[in-house]
């Protein structure tokens, strides 16, 4: 009789560590020894961490009993497979939420699935406000209003606090109002004066804030949810404070108008203006550019910004990358802003360029029915022209991009790391967003890693709530 020797499991999984996730899986079926070490968790979680890079570990080894490197990478790999077809019925299901009687200016996740999860159980919550004055509360899977505010002035914006649980707005009469997020009840009332705001929720210490760019040109900041004012600052005297973001780390917020091209942006330190002191002066920085029509944080950078500004000729704008610093001294504080790159994108469509970011180094640029993708040193290493008509909003993660779009689509593209290339990202599928009789394309997108939200502007001025969730 022949004798069959297998070999020991710590050969068999160093043979297996070469083999791809089908290949192990069949591999694992050949024998018991073989099964043995293919199910090793080792062999999974290096997969898992060579894909997707972060995980969330905790959670894993938190509950072994029903947690295991391998379902996470099965389950995560299968749930990307469907966002990556995208065929309808078989991969995603599209809810419809009807119910303002207005235009929809603003919608956030108030509660959202990230790509760290290892189950994505939760129901997704997004809230709106519209024209008709009310702020809504959805839950997306089930396509179902979860409630609705009184009816005021026409709301101007929207943004939420998930931290504190607080959803808030600001209408066109300058009153901004907190809302319970898991009730919508009020909880707070400021008059700001400003018949356009811009909001910005903010978090800094473990307090929260509210960054409000007014009308005339300051930066108020506001406790959350009680809508206290802790300070006030002049940006730029009489125009439209319109352009706020904030850094990864908290550390930096970004201000301008986007109405004037003469004017400079400023980049104010955070704890000067969120817990001000009486003997000191803000720390502020005026960035050396004027003309500024797009700006953002790259995620993976804090403290790296990056604006879209004119360069004074006509079709051409600059793209400029700056590091910002704080040095500090025995007896002074003071902000530093150092350019670490700077080259000229063409905008034919100036005034509605959007900027994005994945990363340290993929900047996405939308200008028109284009999309654009630069390296961090300004070399063009995609452009898509998948839509009809101009490029409303973007969205951008680690796995995917979805541009909206006036056509009434939104486009699906997905990251990939091409061994030679590097980063490469490549156009999929479109999402139908309904008939031309009744709507005229979309105006907003949003997403978490499970799904994708967009509104619609209705014909008849009803604008509808686009809901497309992916099933594992």
């Amino acid at each position: 009789m022949e004798m069959r020797q297998s070999l020991p499991l710590d050969c068999l999984i160093s043979v297996f560590s070469l083999l791809h996730d089908e290949d192990l899986i069949r591999a694992s079926t050949v024998c018991k020894e073989w099964c043995h070490a293919a199910e090793t968790p080792w062999l999974w979680r290096r997969m898992c961490l060579q894909k997707w890079s972060f995980c969330n570990v905790s959670q894993l080894l938190s509950d072994t009993g029903t947690h295991s490197w391998k379902a996470y990478y099965l389950r995560r790999s299968h749930l990307e497979m469907k966002m990556k077809t995208g065929r309808s019925c078989a991969d995603y299901t599209c809810k419809s939420l009807r119910g303002h009687k207005g235009r929809v200016v603003g919608f956030e996740y108030l509660v959202g699935n990230d790509g760290c999860s290892d189950v994505w159980k939760q129901t997704p919550v997004v809230c709106s406000a519209s024209t008709d004055g009310t702020v809504k509360a959805w839950d997306i899977h089930k396509g179902v209003n979860l409630w609705s505010s009184p009816a005021q002035s026409p709301m101007q914006d929207i943004t939420v606090d998930p931290v504190q649980s607080v959803v808030i707005s600001s209408d066109n009469t300058g009153t901004i109002k907190t809302w319970k997020a898991a009730t919508g009840e009020e909880m707070a009332c400021f008059q700001s004066g400003s018949s356009k705001t811009t909001l910005l929720s903010f978090v800094n210490k473990d307090s929260s804030f509210l960054m409000v760019g007014t009308v005339l040109g300051s930066l108020v900041v506001l406790t959350c949810p009680a809508l206290s004012e802790v300070s006030r600052h002049v940006v730029c005297d009489s125009f439209s404070l319109n352009l706020l973001r904030s850094s990864p780390d908290k550390k930096w917020i970004f201000t301008a108008s986007k109405e004037n091209l003469d004017l400079s942006p400023k980049v104010f330190y955070s704890d000067s203006v969120c817990f001000p002191a009486e003997d000191e002066d803000r720390l502020c920085h005026s960035l050396p550019v004027t003309g500024c029509c797009a700006a953002l944080f790259l995620p993976s950078q804090p403290a790296r910004l990056a604006v879209i500004h004119s360069d004074g000729r006509f079709n051409y704008n600059t793209l400029s990358v700056f590091d910002l610093t704080m040095k500090e001294s025995k007896y002074k504080k003071e902000t530093q802003a150092q350019q670490v790159a700077s080259f000229q994108v063409a905008l034919s469509h100036r005034s509605d360029v959007i900027l994005e970011a994945r990363g340290s180094s993929a900047l996405l640029v939308t200008d028109g029915n284009h999309l654009k993708v630069y390296t961090f040193k300004g070399e063009l290493v995609a452009s898509f022209e998948d839509h009809l008509q101009p490029i409303t909003a973007l969205c951008v993660d680690s796995f995917r991009v979805v541009t909206a779009s006036r056509d009434l689509s939104l486009r699906i593209l997905t990251w990939r790391n091409d061994p030679e290339h590097g980063l490469t990202l490549e156009s999929q599928y479109h999402l139908l967003g309904g008939s031309f009789t009744r709507s005229r394309g979309f105006t907003n997108v949003a997403c978490d890693y499970s799904s994708i939200v967009g509104s619609v502007e209705s014909v008849d001025g009803n604008d509808v709530l686009k809901a497309y969730t992916f099933d594992f």
